[in-house]
Protein backbone atom coordinates (compact mmCIF):
# COMPACT_ATOMS: atom_id res chain seq x y z
CA UNK A 1 0.00 0.00 0.00
CA UNK A 2 1.19 3.48 -1.22
CA UNK A 3 2.13 5.99 1.76
CA UNK A 4 0.36 8.94 2.23
CA UNK A 5 2.79 12.23 0.49
CA UNK A 6 5.63 13.59 3.03
CA UNK A 7 5.51 16.66 1.97
CA UNK A 8 2.10 17.14 0.59
CA UNK A 9 -0.45 14.84 2.45
CA UNK A 10 -3.34 16.87 3.93
CA UNK A 11 -2.31 20.07 2.24
CA UNK A 12 -6.12 22.14 1.70
CA UNK A 13 -5.24 21.64 -1.90
CA UNK A 14 -5.59 17.69 -2.17
CA UNK A 15 -8.02 17.40 -0.22
CA UNK A 16 -10.13 20.00 -2.16
CA UNK A 17 -9.13 18.09 -5.44
CA UNK A 18 -9.99 14.62 -3.29
CA UNK A 19 -13.70 16.03 -1.90
CA UNK A 20 -14.52 17.24 -5.41
CA UNK A 21 -13.15 13.62 -6.85
CA UNK A 22 -15.49 12.01 -4.18
CA UNK A 23 -18.52 13.82 -4.79
CA UNK A 24 -18.46 13.99 -8.80
CA UNK A 25 -17.98 9.74 -8.34
CA UNK A 26 -21.20 9.50 -5.64
CA UNK A 27 -23.06 11.96 -8.46
CA UNK A 28 -21.54 9.14 -11.17
CA UNK A 29 -23.04 6.45 -9.53
CA UNK A 30 -19.20 4.90 -9.26
CA UNK A 31 -17.82 3.19 -6.27
CA UNK A 32 -14.48 3.78 -5.18
CA UNK A 33 -13.61 0.64 -6.41
CA UNK A 34 -14.49 1.19 -9.99
CA UNK A 35 -13.12 3.74 -10.64
CA UNK A 36 -9.79 2.77 -8.89
CA UNK A 37 -10.49 -0.53 -11.66
CA UNK A 38 -11.31 1.39 -14.53
CA UNK A 39 -8.38 3.59 -14.23
CA UNK A 40 -5.88 0.88 -13.07
CA UNK A 41 -5.18 1.97 -9.55
CA UNK A 42 -5.55 0.16 -6.18
CA UNK A 43 -8.57 0.76 -4.44
CA UNK A 44 -7.20 1.74 -1.18
CA UNK A 45 -4.83 4.11 -2.94
CA UNK A 46 -8.02 5.86 -4.41
CA UNK A 47 -9.52 6.27 -1.08
CA UNK A 48 -6.10 8.18 -0.48
CA UNK A 49 -6.19 10.74 -3.07
CA UNK A 50 -10.05 11.25 -1.93
CA UNK A 51 -9.24 11.77 1.31
CA UNK A 52 -5.76 14.34 0.24
CA UNK A 53 -3.07 11.64 1.30
CA UNK A 54 -1.47 11.44 -1.99
CA UNK A 55 0.16 14.23 -4.60
CA UNK A 56 -1.84 12.60 -7.56
CA UNK A 57 0.13 12.20 -10.75
CA UNK A 58 -1.45 14.19 -13.93
CA UNK A 59 -1.65 11.15 -15.76
CA UNK A 60 -3.42 9.61 -13.09
CA UNK A 61 -5.79 12.52 -12.96
CA UNK A 62 -6.43 13.02 -16.45
CA UNK A 63 -7.47 9.08 -16.15
CA UNK A 64 -9.57 9.88 -13.34
CA UNK A 65 -11.62 13.10 -15.13
CA UNK A 66 -11.87 11.22 -18.10
CA UNK A 67 -13.81 8.20 -16.26
CA UNK A 68 -15.56 10.93 -14.35
CA UNK A 69 -16.71 12.23 -17.82
CA UNK A 70 -15.33 15.87 -16.68
CA UNK A 71 -12.36 17.48 -18.91
CA UNK A 72 -9.22 17.81 -16.21
CA UNK A 73 -9.62 21.73 -15.85
CA UNK A 74 -12.95 21.44 -14.89
CA UNK A 75 -12.03 19.58 -12.17
CA UNK A 76 -9.45 21.15 -11.24
CA UNK A 77 -11.95 24.30 -11.61
CA UNK A 78 -14.31 22.22 -9.28
CA UNK A 79 -12.12 21.88 -6.65
CA UNK A 80 -10.75 25.64 -6.60
CA UNK A 81 -7.17 24.79 -7.90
Amino acid sequence: MAKPSPSYSGSKQLIALGKTIRAIRQENALSQEALADEIGIDRSYMGGIERGEHNVAVMNLTKIAKTLKIKTSELLAAAGL
